[in-house]
């Protein structure tokens, strides 16, 4: 800004620079073409409503925007709240009092430093995983996302970077994408933190989880993770959460917890939409 001034040395005028003109005239055309994108993109997204109306994912009845629930199908989720496990967040059915552990944590305690889950893997959630797994529905991920980082007790806000668990290149070029990475995305960008897709690699091409037990799932995935030679650099000494979509024996993430600790990860937070629960403690 420049200044006219009368002889006493006091301002009469301002008046903006050449600098400043053209800096106002670009915010001007900014905001004018922000105006202008979201003025075309109502009647596109009118249009897309109205060929493909917005539906409950749970159960298909019509609700008032997509990516949202009926009130039925909210009702029926089983948020996992406190009290529960510091460690392995498995939920209590009254509280213990802060800091305490389940059973589970103290005789075999886990090779990652804490596990938080949104809800229990059972009902609408259930079926929110196998639409997004299977069915193509990458659209549910923004608001499971959501979920996972009201769920993640600050652990995204304290950590360094966000990875997910990866999938062979075999088993993501069969699948398209990759819906822990997915999630990982949409939670990077709610939070604003680092997200590092191609750290963590699936070097061993594994059999499918379901249905085996706890031993077999464990020696699926043994040696199944490396971290890439070239990217070891982001782990040292740093804070990480690694993303999944389900949580069951916990062999999977402990694989991958594995391979990141071994090139120096200082602290790994687990962090699942959903989680495989069998009774209360």
């Amino acid at each position: 800004m420049r200044v006219c001034a009368i002889p006493s040395g006091k301002p009469l005028y301002t008046f903006p620079g050449i600098a400043s003109l053209n800096h106002m005239g670009m915010m001007g055309r900014e905001n004018t073409f922000s105006m202008l994108g979201a003025g075309l993109k109502k009647p596109w997204m009118l249009l897309a409503d109205f060929v493909y109306p917005p539906a409950c994912p749970g159960c298909g009845v019509s609700v008032g925007a997509h990516r949202g629930l009926c009130p039925a199908c909210w009702s029926a989720i089983r948020f996992i709240e406190r009290p529960y496990c510091e460690v392995l967040g498995s939920p209590f059915s009254h509280d213990l009092g802060a800091g305490i552990l389940s059973a589970e944590a103290i005789a075999d305690p886990p090779i990652f430093d804490r596990l938080r889950s949104a809800a229990v893997h059972d009902g609408i959630v259930r079926d929110l995983v196998l639409s997004l797994k299977y069915r193509d529905r990458t659209d549910l991920a923004p608001m499971m996302a959501g979920w996972m980082l009201r769920a993640s007790d600050g652990t995204v806000a304290a950590c360094d970077a966000i990875i997910p668990v990866p999938l062979h290149r075999a088993r993501l070029f069969a699948r398209k994408y990759n819906q822990a990475a997915e999630l990982a995305r949409h939670i990077a960008r709610l939070s604003g933190k680092p997200l590092l897709g191609t750290t963590l690699l699936r070097v061993k091409r594994t059999s499918q989880q379901v249905g085996l037990g706890a031993k077999a799932r464990q020696d699926n995935v043994r040696g199944a993770f490396a971290v890439s030679e070239h990217r070891a650099a982001d782990l040292f000494k740093r804070r990480i959460v690694l993303v999944d979509d389900v949580y069951t024996t916990g062999a999977t993430v402990a694989a991958a917890t594995r391979a990141l600790k071994k090139a120096g990860a200082a602290d790994v937070t687990v962090l699942t939409f959903a989680r495989v629960v069998g009774h209360l403690i």
